[in-house]
């Protein structure tokens, strides 16, 4: 279209002279103000109805000193895409914009994983009211940088770092982890297996695998850990788990400490010609919704990921001190794998 033919924005003082008012009267009506008679408010509302005129509600929160935006890092492998993030992060951050919603913040996203194209001081710059940063735990680099803009910044929240002290919510490991041994025990497993790791940068998985073994040990059925690295991606860290578990034997009941792990594993099996659940029953960690389209559907331990959005959203919002880890309830989803 000719740039001359195109319409010309509506200001106020357009609204204002139709309306036959002054403009800061219009400004006035249409940010609520009290000082304005209802029928004058009702006049411009109408005015700029007709006129196609809306407030540009991000200049007006700058105006009063907000931005109205949260932003949200998914920090990912060096090297990485999109199409490499862990889709329990994309499922984590469709929590944090719905919880952003309700309080009627918008989210600006960024994927980060290169050093030297991090950035985080979104507060600084007024782009952003806080920070909250997940991710995989494969990027240490990246979780540094960002545990130093918490540092010198705030208000940042965590999920998932593999720095200790880090994060302000987590999962439920420890119930959703013993939930599983529990479900396993109560199938009828006698040898039980847990894929995780207790060392590693993915702190979480050690504390799922702990409860887990610890549980086990309470109900008197045998258990071990069959441990993983840091270094490979998570499903063929499952697979490889799932072959070597078939290779030793004595096992008939596996919890995986994540979904992406036990994908790996049902494959693994589906491949040796293993019936699940008939011959070995197989649990996850995440309530992944790709679980429901595996074979057979994968049986989970779900972490209430609109409640992580809100806990994660209220810590940047509230204003108060970090008061420690705050931990999202789980379930058990019990699918077509036990």
């Amino acid at each position: 279209m000719d740039t001359a033919r195109k319409q010309q924005r509506v200001t106020s003082f357009d609204v204002a002279e139709r309306a036959g008012v002054s403009q800061s009267t219009v400004s006035r009506a249409l940010s609520g103000s009290a000082v304005i008679s209802e029928a004058t408010r009702n006049r411009v509302l109408e005015v700029a109805s007709e006129l196609g005129y809306f407030v540009d509600e991000r200049a007006a929160r700058l105006r009063r000193g907000h931005t109205g935006t949260l932003a949200a890092v998914v920090i990912t492998k060096p090297g990485g895409s999109a199409r490499d993030v862990n889709p329990f992060s994309y499922a984590l951050l469709g929590g944090i914009c719905a919880a952003a919603a309700e309080h009627g913040l918008e989210v600006l996203v960024s994927l980060q994983g290169e050093g030297d194209k991090l950035f985080g001081h979104y507060v600084e710059r007024g782009q952003a009211e806080g920070l909250i940063v997940i991710g995989t735990t494969l990027n240490r680099p990246a979780w540094d940088y960002f545990r130093g803009i918490g540092e010198t910044s705030e208000p940042v929240a965590y999920w998932g770092s593999p720095l200790g002290d880090l994060d302000w919510v987590s999962s439920d490991n420890d119930a959703g982890a013993r939930m599983a041994a529990e479900h396993l025990v109560e199938a009828g497993c006698k040898e039980l297996v847990c894929i995780g790791s207790r060392g590693g940068t993915q702190r979480q998985f050690g504390e799922r695998a702990d409860a887990f073994l610890a549980r086990a040990k309470e109900l008197g059925v045998a258990a071990r850990l069959s441990e993983i690295g840091d270094e490979d991606d998570r499903h063929d860290q499952g697979v490889a788990a799932g072959e070597r578990l078939l290779a030793e034997g004595n096992v008939d009941g596996v919890f995986a400490v994540c979904d992406a792990l036990a994908f790996g594993v049902l494959e693994a099996f589906n491949t040796a010609g293993r019936s699940v659940p008939g011959e070995i029953k197989l649990i996850g960690f995440d309530g992944l919704q790709a679980g429901e389209l595996s074979n057979p559907p994968l049986t989970t331990i779900e972490p209430d990921l609109d409640q992580a959005g809100r806990l994660l959203v209220e810590a940047v919002t509230a204003g108060g001190p970090h008061s420690g880890i705050r931990r999202v309830p789980v379930r058990l989803l019990t699918r077509g794998s036990v």
